[in-house]
């Protein structure tokens, strides 16, 4: 039987070993807690709260600002000490509220939603949107756009992407092995939502322990499959993963609701299932934090707003001097600059690692090997769109097909050159997009 995958793609060192082992264990903040107003993409969520005002965990304290857009709330009790802008993963100042943790923990009762099967359509979707649910992969699409496609009749699929592909990151698969009841719950109610689709909880076949879990719990279920994918970067790339699971092909100028598909992450679909069965907005998040320069690796459950030194420190503080710190993998994270920065509704993993290897070699000229081409999952060529991007030659940027780019890193981690392929691609690809918005 062929093996679920696509065409392209690398066999990276996967690192998992530091971390898989290590059951999730949930933290408490000691310090002050902040709150980006900026964690998913659309308009930033609007504060409801002031300097000075009392809050508790559960409570909103930002509103969405429209319809792409998530409402934010409190994931400790305190005092709001600021809405100033503070510093994020990327580097940028984003505007943020800073609650002052009183260390009392103090929570919000949470309205009952009521049996499932008693809820419409509407009101699922309602009560995933006002519990400020985006896409916990990394990218940060508020979920209850993404449950509202234009025709929802025409969804066929409705895909949990259990893949983690991205090398070091453990998150997932300790959720999926410690909880699949609730990764099940979630894609059921998911389910609700579309009459004509199937669920699919698509593994990478190097989590056969997951596997037989899920496959146990859905063995009664007709409308949901596991399927097996391929070990290999990029299988949890949206478009990979869906021609995986179903065959069907999406380009960029599509949705995956476009191919009939509805895609999200095991911590999304988890919290989904928290939200509509018992009525817990998004506060927290699991937490990768891993890398050779750790003393102990652990998979956190962590509290939305809780500051990345906190997360070293319960890791047992570094054992070497790390040369590099990265927010998420190694193949996709952002590569960070110090550690006063906040965990927020996207951040999977800390990773801290010994050697730099970047930037241990310089790039050279492009030997027209070829391979870069070859593990593209996205059909392009790599080598070219890189020289069109430096040379700011948009036109050709564009004929060679340049937006269909993953920014997955395949190019860059097989190049011979050492050439910084992904880099000089995504930037062309973002001043591409600033020019279609305007």
């Amino acid at each position: 039987m062929a093996k679920l995958t696509f065409r392209g793609g690398i066999h990276p060192y996967d690192g998992k070993d530091l971390s898989k082992d290590k059951p999730m264990k949930a933290i408490l903040p000691k310090g002050d807690l902040v709150y980006p107003l900026s964690q998913h993409i659309g308009a930033p969520a609007v504060p409801v709260v002031a300097k000075g005002d009392r809050v508790v965990t559960g409570q909103k304290i930002a509103e969405a600002g429209g319809f792409v857009s998530a409402p934010i709330y409190a994931t400790v009790s305190g005092t709001v000490k600021a809405i100033e802008p503070r510093r994020v993963v990327t580097g940028d100042l984003a505007m943020s509220i800073v609650v002052e943790n009183d260390g009392l923990y103090e929570e919000a009762a949470y309205a009952s939603m009521g049996p499932l099967e008693d809820l419409t359509k509407e009101e699922i979707v309602r009560i995933v949107r006002e519990a400020g649910i985006v896409g916990m992969g990394g990218a940060g699409f508020p979920t209850h756009v993404k449950l509202s496609p234009k025709e929802p009749d025409k969804i066929d699929y409705v895909i949990a992407n259990c893949a983690e592909c991205e090398p070091y990151l453990t998150s997932d698969y300790r959720r999926m092995l410690e909880e699949p009841e609730k990764l099940v719950g979630g894609l059921k109610v998911m389910l609700r939502l579309f009459d004509n689709a199937k669920g699919i909880l698509a593994v990478e076949d190097n989590k056969p322990d997951c596997i037989a879990a899920l496959q146990k719990l859905v063995a009664d279920e007709p409308d949901i499959t596991v399927k097996a994918l391929q070990t290999k970067y990029p299988q949890g790339a949206e478009r990979q993963l869906i021609y995986a699971a179903t065959g069907r092909a999406i380009h960029s100028g599509m949705l995956p609701a476009d191919a009939g598909c509805i895609v999200d992450n095991v911590d999304t679909v988890v919290a989904i299932n928290q939200a509509v069965r018992e009525g817990r907005p998004l506060m927290h998040r699991i937490v990768t934090v891993t890398g050779d320069a750790i003393a102990d690796p652990c998979n956190f459950i962590v509290r939305i707003g809780t500051n990345y030194h906190e997360l070293i420190e319960e890791a047992g503080g570094f054992k070497s001097e790390p040369a590099k710190i990265v927010s998420g993998g190694p193949m996709m994270g952002f590569a960070l600059f110090g550690l006063d920065v906040p965990t927020t509704k996207t951040s999977s993993a800390l990773l801290c690692m010994t050697k730099d290897e970047v930037s241990l070699y310089a790039p050279s000229a492009c030997i027209n090997c070829g391979r870069c081409v070859e593990v593209c999952p996205g059909r392009v060529i790599p080598s070219k769109l890189a020289d069109f991007a430096e040379h700011g030659e948009d036109e050709k940027f564009l004929a060679y097909n340049g937006m269909e780019c993953c920014e997955c890193g395949c190019c860059s981690f097989v190049c011979p050159a050492k050439r910084p392929l992904t880099q000089a691609i995504k930037s062309m690809r973002k001043m591409q997009l600033a020019k279609k918005k305007k």
